[in-house]
């Protein structure tokens, strides 16, 4: 879950010149003796960022399998085999987490429809048994009144819904197979079960995948989540996964675009906080094209560049046959298009959590290598480049990176986001 305002502790710097930070927040972010901490240094404060040995987040595949046929999905380019998380295999997470303090935040999710599985509510329980966060995404088709009923006593703090359309039309568009009507009513009904209050649980959010045969539907689609009673609202650009979808893509100027990048050798331009209206919103759009990298409002538009939200999460993913990755991207081996060519990542597989046990593979040496040369991004700027040969799968790099090679990843410039 994300904090929804700004929250000021003081650290107190001691006799011998050392920063002494309260308990609770080194507890909450892994700061026990001997961690090694990366700190970003900015114009008036300098980025503590949590350290690299701190697992906060484990995102579980239950399933690949799925109850639709999304335009937008992997399916349509692999022949991975089809399968469903086994009770033994969840059983070895569970076991895992319970030596992780404090526990990470459980989120199910991945390449499938959770609310597939038969399991799926006695995972959560087992989960929230643990003292875990548990978030949940969901294409909310399922969402019946007795899943809704048992997620509600599961104790699931988040419910992500996908919603790609503000009208039954463009919805089953994107989502083919899928009515919005039916998911509408069905988080209703869930939003009216739960117990009252300003934070009733489950949370609902909203994931939005964005293209140009929807994009014009981003306000419609706003106002649905606020209905909805959505807390967050995410929205992602689409990966293409098919010739069709390279099309669709909203982002291939962004990728050069100096407003997005925060550099040294290019002039800088920080504008205040603005009314967005008819006198400003041409001359703005112009401020922004104007080849200057953009503070706005104290904001930096190029803090998501060169950023794997997943490693300074603290996050890791297990497959649903206990495949163990870096990440959701790295997680299965697929093919997607990026300018003209076809990029192929390959699965970095760092183990089995059926034989062995999470936090062992999450503290491996060469992992946490891996993770601080992630931190350090010193991968070549694939986006950024022409492109070359070297960019037909993530195996190596023009600057020395061999596997896995994240110059490529679209996730670590800010375009692609999950929950």
């Amino acid at each position: 879950m994300e904090p929804s305002a700004k929250h000021s502790v003081w650290a107190e710097v001691n006799e011998r010149g050392d920063v002494v930070i309260p308990r609770e927040i080194a507890a909450r972010y892994g700061l026990t003796p001997g961690s090694r901490v990366r700190l970003e240094e900015d114009l008036n404060h300098v980025r503590l960022h949590r350290p690299v040995t701190q697992l906060a987040k484990v995102y579980v595949e239950p399933t690949i399998c799925c109850n639709l046929d999304c335009r937008t999905c992997i399916r349509n380019m692999w022949n991975e085999q089809l399968g469903s998380m086994s009770e033994a295999t969840f059983d070895r997470v569970l076991a895992s987490l319970r030596s992780v303090e404090p526990r990470p935040t459980v989120f199910f999710g991945g390449l499938g429809e959770p609310l597939l599985h038969p399991h799926i509510v006695d995972w959560i329980t087992q989960a929230k048994a643990l003292g875990a966060v548990v978030e949940l995404i969901s294409n909310g088709t399922l969402l019946t009144e007795a899943m809704a009923r048992a997620l509600i006593a599961s104790g699931l703090d988040n419910l992500w819904i996908s919603i790609d359309g503000a009208r039954p039309e463009s919805f089953a568009d994107v989502r083919l197979g899928a009515q919005l009507p039916l998911v509408i009513e069905n988080v209703m009904r869930l939003r009216h079960l739960r117990k009252g209050g300003h934070f009733a649980k489950p949370e609902i959010d909203v994931a939005f995948v964005a293209m140009k045969r929807n994009i014009h539907e981003l306000p419609q689609v706003l106002k649905l989540a606020q209905r909805l009673g959505a807390r967050q609202f995410k929205m992602s650009h689409v990966l293409p996964y098919t010739e069709e979808l390279r099309g669709e893509i909203l982002y291939a100027k962004s990728l050069r675009d100096p407003a997005y990048m925060p550099s040294p050798r290019i002039p800088r331009l920080s504008l205040p906080r603005m009314e967005f209206n008819d006198d400003t919103t041409g001359p703005l759009i112009e401020a922004l094209r104007s080849g200057y990298t953009i503070n706005l409002a104290g904001n930096n538009l190029g803090g998501s560049m060169d950023v794997c939200g997943f490693i300074e999460s603290g996050s890791i993913s297990i497959g649903w046959d206990g495949t163990v990755a870096p990440c959701l991207p790295l997680l299965h081996t697929h093919a997607h298009y990026f300018r003209a060519y076809r990029h192929e990542v390959k699965q970095h597989n760092l183990g089995n959590i059926n034989a062995g046990d999470l936090l062992d593979l999450w503290l491996d040496p060469e992992y946490v290598q891996y993770r601080e040369r992630v931190h350090s991004f010193a991968f070549a700027p694939c986006t950024f480049c022409g492109g070359c040969e070297l960019l037909d799968s993530n195996e190596e790099d023009c600057v020395g990176n061999t596997f896995p090679s994240c110059g490529g990843c679209l996730w670590a410039q800010g375009l692609i986001q999950c929950p």
